[in-house]
């Protein structure tokens, strides 16, 4: 391009001669193949080559001047490039002058490659192993922590069994068993730990939520349900242990009753549990979900792993939990439900109308 725009301003050269420079020029335009990192060049800034082929085929000197500028820039891009490049050069450079000196040692650069290579592949699996081993030592602390209420519940169940009188009071004994050993295989399938603790799988389908909170009530728990069916698409068994938890805690954070309570808020179900103890700051309502924190003073033979479960599994359940100030002092969780994931759909689809039955049939 130089050339040409030379020869276009030189007297006495004739247009055959010009030509000549022009095609020469129209041919290098033409031919980007000779131009290596082409693409990465036109990447810093706005010059193209295809552009300066169109202003030479256009023949005009306004044409020739705008191609022999677009060449200029496209020269400084490739210098901008050029920069670049030998700023990661010199990088290069320098780690391998570092990798060099520090394998000074080694016989050659391959055998230090590949020892570099099994290194961070060894690295690397121990890293994949490490993560493994702690899915699995947190899966097991969950349904450690999450056995020991229905492995509680059939001692105290067989205990009093030995002792029953009559057969109302064995049946119910009985019934008591059966439903800890359900909840023990609910929550202690091998093949399932991920699916329950980790990446919680929910099984969810339409049912009345007053009967699994019927079955909190105590002496010291004090239960508000609606008198019309509340029916939700929710895993019974998942549900169960979030309350079981609130509860829990609850009860050992005070000496007073504990309020359980069902109510639809917005066309969704929310449970609400209630102590009447000394409540947390403001600051402490999010950190208590964190794995292995036990509050302020630390619950009395707790682990920090109820309060985690709850969030896993309201979230799982589409909602969320929250914690605040009680009126009057103390303090309560709100579980709001939404829908699980994979009943949406099938809801929208239906209309409404299974779960219309569902409270029909619950009624």
């Amino acid at each position: 391009m130089q050339a040409y725009q030379v020869a276009e301003l030189t007297p006495g050269l004739g247009a055959d001669e010009r030509r000549e420079f022009r095609d020469r020029a129209l041919s290098s335009a033409r031919n980007p193949s000779q131009f290596t990192q082409l693409r990465e060049i036109e990447g810093y800034g706005e010059a193209r080559l295809s552009l300066i082929e169109r202003y030479l085929l256009q023949g005009t000197p306004d044409a020739s001047a705008l191609a022999a500028r677009e060449a200029v820039a496209l020269s400084a891009q490739a210098s901008q490039y050029a920069k670049a490049m030998e700023g990661r050069y010199v990088a290069a450079l320098l780690l391998m002058r570092r990798v060099l000196l520090g394998t000074a040692l080694v016989t050659g650069l391959l055998s230090v490659t590949s020892a570099l290579r099994a290194l961070l592949l060894w690295r690397s699996e121990m890293d994949r192993r490490a993560r493994r081993e702690a899915r699995q030592r947190e899966a097991l602390s969950l349904a450690s922590h999450e056995l020991r209420r229905p492995l509680q519940s059939l001692l105290l169940a067989s205990d009093l069994l030995r002792h029953a009188e009559t057969q109302e009071q064995r049946t119910h004994l009985l019934a008591l068993i059966e439903d800890g050993a359900a909840q023990l295989a609910s929550r202690a399938d091998l093949t399932r730990l991920n699916d329950l603790y980790l990446d919680v799988t929910l099984r969810p389908r339409a049912q009345d939520l007053r009967p699994l909170l019927e079955r909190f009530a105590a002496p010291r728990v004090e239960l508000s349900l609606p008198l019309e069916p509340l029916v939700w698409p929710v895993d019974g068994d998942r549900l169960r242990q979030i309350v079981e938890n609130l509860v829990e805690n609850a009860l050992k954070y005070t000496d007073g009753p504990v309020e359980v309570a069902l109510r639809e808020v917005g066309s969704q179900p929310e449970v609400t549990v209630r102590d009447h103890g000394s409540g947390l700051s403001d600051t402490l309502h999010g950190q208590v979900f964190l794995p292995y924190d036990q509050g302020p003073r630390g619950l009395r033979g707790g682990q920090g792993l109820g309060l985690p479960l709850v969030r896993r599994y309201a979230r799982a359940h589409g909602g969320d939990v929250t914690l605040a100030a009680a009126p009057g002092g103390g303090l309560q969780a709100t579980v709001r439900l939404g829908q699980p994931a994979g009943t949406r759909a099938e809801t929208q689809a239906a209309g409404g109308a299974g779960l219309l039955q569902a409270r029909s049939d619950a009624g």
